[in-house]
């Protein structure tokens, strides 16, 4: 039996003994070895508690300062447990490729993360991102070293966020484990960990909302409804371009080209998601930018608003305060909110039968209108903004009825024309 040294350490109401043997001949390079190691406990009764545990010794190299050997240890409950782990770490060791396990927490790491890498996004989604971590991923896993975490640990995670006394949406559980899914992404990238344990994590099944555009005779009782209403003319211009809320609400007079009937959607009025966030122009959603050619009466429209709007800013005077030179403002200038659009929408749409739509539903309609009318995919993924057709298709490649009935008349048309049947 070799010569052993004990040291002792308090913790809680144990006394943990931790023995050490005597060294052994120091090895080479990614050199291992696995030995069965004892650890004694004393519980706060005195009484004392042996176990035992296996560990495997590697060398990694040796100190450029002193020459010494660096040697690091991994433990586990069984030797083949141990023996698997060492044989991993040694070969990657001969290859070059063992990465030392990093002493950061998972908090720590989400602290350096988010203040060295999301630098290059959008404001508002960083917020979101500061948001998710403070509120569910730190309160879980702040303690946690940073490669302890496991596949299981986050799945258990993401089950609690579906299982607590007021359950979390998919959408927003989907949410919280895309910010934790990047932080572990970029951990590898930076060499702090091999593999990522938020990879296949089962999140709970995610169901749309169902599209729900307006039918013909919707569209005309909305138009009666909206008639001399304060928003009628933005809801007007929302319906017949297809435009999103936060771009009709940062459109801008310079964004007008009436000479050439288009309008460039290059920018989008969003409110800073941090407290006391103000009203701003932001990129477009997907930070690209597309010219649309409307219809003539659109452009018309928009002419007479903008007489009008002249009128507003000769009233108003020096209270006028459309700094921004949007296209839609109320009469002293001033931008909308997106509530206050949401709202108006809601009331107008209970009145006519609709309680179940919401503003979103009128660049629905626009992109059915536009299919049933004539407009292949490619058109009208760039007409919406879509990042690809395929999005596009997705999301309105149903068929109508009336598609149905149109594609019918055409087949019959050519197959008199040809003589068949």
């Amino acid at each position: 039996m070799s010569k052993k040294e004990n040291s002792l350490a308090v913790q809680g109401d144990e006394t943990i003994v931790t023995e050490k043997k005597e060294k052994r001949p120091k090895g080479a390079r990614g050199d291992g070895s696995i030995r069965q190691r004892e650890r004694v406990r004393y519980d706060s009764n005195g009484k004392k508690k042996v176990t035992t545990y296996w560990e495997g010794r590697f060398t990694i190299g040796r100190d450029p300062t002193t020459g010494r050997q660096i040697q690091k240890s991994i433990s586990g409950e069984t030797q083949n447990e141990v023996r698997k782990r060492l044989k991993a770490i040694t070969r990657d060791i001969d290859d070059g490729t063992y990465i030392e396990p990093s002493k950061l927490t998972l908090g720590q790491w989400l602290d350096i993360w988010l203040r060295d890498y999301t630098n290059h996004i959008k404001e508002n989604t960083r917020i979101s991102y500061e948001t998710q971590v403070r509120q569910h991923i730190k309160p879980h896993f702040a303690t946690v070293k940073l490669v302890n975490l496991s596949k299981h640990a986050v799945q258990n995670f993401i089950n609690s966020l579906e299982r607590r006394d007021k359950p979390l949406s998919p959408k927003t559980i989907k949410n919280i484990h895309g910010v934790l899914n990047t932080a572990m992404t970029q951990a590898i990238e930076v060499g702090y960990i091999r593999t990522n344990p938020c990879a296949k994590a089962r999140l709970p099944k995610l169901t749309p909302r169902p599209i729900q555009p307006l039918d013909d005779e919707s569209v005309a009782a909305f138009l009666g409804a909206i008639k001399g209403q304060p928003l009628e003319n933005l809801f007007k211009v929302a319906l017949f371009t297809g435009l999103r809320q936060s771009e009709i609400m940062g459109l801008t007079w310079k964004s007008i080209d009436f000479k050439r009937g288009t309008i460039l959607v290059d920018k989008q009025l969003i409110k800073e998601k941090k407290k006391g966030g103000i009203y701003k122009l932001a990129p477009t959603k997907n930070d690209k930018s597309r010219t649309l050619t409307l219809a003539p009466s659109v452009m018309r429209l928009l002419h007479d608003h903008k007489r009008k709007q002249a009128e507003w800013q000769l009233r108003a005077g020096q209270a006028w305060q459309n700094d921004m030179n949007l296209v839609f403002t109320n009469e002293l200038g001033q931008h909308y909110a997106h509530n206050t659009l949401s709202r108006s929408f809601k009331r107008i749409a209970v009145t006519i039968g609709l309680p179940d739509n919401v503003f979103h539903d009128l660049r629905h309609t626009f992109a059915v209108n536009s299919l049933q009318n004539g407009d292949d995919t490619k058109t009208l993924q760039e007409n919406l903004g879509h990042h690809t057709a395929a999005f596009t298709l997705d999301t309105y490649g149903h068929v109508s009825e009336r598609m149905k009935n149109d594609s019918a008349d055409r087949m019959e048309n050519y197959i008199k024309a040809v003589g068949g049947l």
